[in-house]
C-alpha cells in the first residue's frame, strides 16, 4: 500500500527539482547584473578600467549615453563597465575572460602599465579571435606596441601635463617663489597617462622648478597618503606637489592640511573627484586639469560601434587623419578648473587649443546637469 505513496512523492519531488534547475539555463549573470548575452544573441561591448575610482563612474555615464545615441539595444549590443582590481595581472585575467566568451564584440581598455607585454598579448590574442580592442585613457606604449591596438581614445596627456606645468608656474610666481622643487605622485609612474602628464609638467613648469621625486602608490590610498608625508620629510623645502591621478588630490589636501604646511605649497592636480572639488572649494587645491571621462564614453561606444559595423564613415570622421603621425588618436579635450575667486590665473592666458578654463562653481553646474558628482 505504501508504494503508490513514495511513486506520488518521488514524481513531486523530481518536478521540484525541475523547477528549479531550468531557468539557471538562461545563463550565468553579467558583470552589470544582466544576462551574459550567449542564448539570447545579446553581445557585449566591454570597458576594463585600470582600477576603482569615481572616475570611471562618469565615464560609465558616458557609456550609457553612448549606448542610448547609439540604439545599441535595438541592435542587439550592450556596453558594460568592468572594472579592474588595480593590478596588470588582473587585467591581463579578465582579457583572458573576454576571449573564452563568445558574446563579447568588442573590447576598450585602459592600460595599466604601458610596456606589459602580457596585457599587449592578450590584446592581440582577443583580436585574433575578431573582437574589436581599443585603447581608452590608458595607451600601450606607442614606440613598441602600438600594433595592439587600431585607436586610442581620451586625454592628450603630455598637453594635459604641459597645462598643468603652465598652471602651477603661474602659482608659483604669484606666491613670489622664483625657484623650488616638486614632487609628483602617480599610481604607477610606468603607466602610459602619467609618464605623460608628469614629463609634459617638468616641460613647462620650466627649469626653475626641480622635480625632485616621482612617488608612485600602485594604487594603495593609504600609501598614497604615506608618500605625501613622505615626500614633506624628505624635502622639507618644497614648493609644490602635483597629484597625478584622481584620488591624489585629496591625499595632498589632507596631508598638507594635517601637517599645517598648506600656506608655504602650491598644489595642483588632475582630475576631479567629489571629495577634491569640496577641497578645492576650501582653499586647500590651486588648480586642477580635468579630463572628460563622459566624453571618453560617450565616443569609445560610437567607435566600437563602428567597428562591429563596418562604418568606415563613422571611423574616417573620428579619425580623419589617419595613416599620419598620432592620426590613430581621438582627443576628448581638457578643463582647466580654478577656484571662484582669488586666482592668478586668468582664462585668457590658458584657454584655446581643445582647453576650457571654469571656475570651481560652473564645473560643478555642469556635473549636476548630467547627474554626476565627479569627473
Amino acid at each position: 500500500m505504501n508504494t503508490p505513496q513514495l511513486t506520488r512523492r518521488g514524481l513531486l519531488l523530481a518536478l521540484f527539482v525541475l523547477g528549479f534547475t531550468i531557468p539557471g539555463c538562461a545563463g550565468r549573470p553579467n558583470a552589470d547584473g544582466g544576462p551574459a548575452g550567449g542564448d539570447s544573441g545579446v553581445k557585449r561591448f566591454m570597458f576594463l578600467t585600470n582600477g576603482d575610482d569615481p572616475f570611471w563612474d562618469a565615464l560609465g555615464a558616458g557609456l550609457a549615453e553612448g549606448a542610448k545615441q547609439q540604439g545599441l539595444e535595438a541592435k542587439g549590443l550592450r556596453a558594460v563597465l568592468e572594472k579592474n582590481n588595480g593590478t596588470a595581472q588582473g587585467q591581463i585575467e579578465k582579457l583572458r575572460q573576454f576571449a573564452s566568451q563568445s558574446d563579447i564584440a568588442g573590447v576598450a581598455i585602459s592600460v595599466i602599465q604601458a610596456e606589459n607585454a602580457a596585457i599587449v598579448e592578450e590584446m592581440k590574442n582577443l583580436a585574433a579571435k575578431g573582437v574589436k580592442v581599443i585603447t581608452v585613457d590608458g595607451d600601450v606604449n606607442r614606440a613598441t606596441f602600438r600594433d595592439a591596438r587600431p585607436y586610442y581614445i581620451g586625454t592628450d596627456n603630455i598637453a594635459g601635463g604641459r597645462l598643468l606645468g603652465a598652471a602651477a608656474k603661474k602659482l608659483f610666481a604669484s606666491r613670489g617663489t622664483s625657484s623650488g622643487g616638486y614632487v609628483q605622485f602617480a599610481g604607477f609612474t610606468d603607466n602610459d597617462n602619467a609618464r605623460a602628464r608628469m614629463n609634459g609638467f617638468k616641460e613647462a613648469a620650466g627649469e626653475a622648478y626641480r622635480e625632485v621625486d616621482r612617488m608612485s602608490d600602485e594604487m594603495d590610498l593609504s600609501k598614497a597618503r604615506d608618500n605625501v608625508r613622505t615626500a614633506l620629510v624628505n624635502h622639507p623645502d618644497l614648493a609644490g606637489l602635483v597629484g597625478i591621478w584622481a584620488y591624489n588630490a585629496p591625499a595632498i589636501a589632507e596631508v598638507t592640511e594635517e601637517r599645517g604646511v598648506r600656506d608655504r605649497l602650491t598644489i595642483v592636480t588632475f582630475d576631479a573627484q567629489a571629495a577634491a572639488l569640496e577641497h578645492m572649494a576650501g582653499g586647500r587645491i590651486d588648480a586642477m586639469v580635468v579630463q572628460n571621462p563622459f566624453e571618453m564614453g560617450v565616443q569609445t561606444v560610437r567607435l566600437l560601434t563602428a567597428l562591429h559595423e563596418g562604418d568606415e564613415a563613422t571611423v574616417k570622421e573620428m579619425f580623419p587623419r589617419q595613416g599620419e603621425s598620432d592620426g590613430d588618436l581621438y582627443t576628448t579635450g581638457l578643463r582647466l578648473i580654478v577656484p571662484d575667486a582669488d586666482t592668478p590665473l586668468e582664462a585668457a592666458a590658458f584657454a584655446g587649443d581643445g582647453v576650457e578654463v571654469m571656475p570651481l562653481s560652473t564645473f560643478r553646474a555642469w556635473l549636476a546637469k548630467h547627474g554626476l558628482s565627479s569627473s
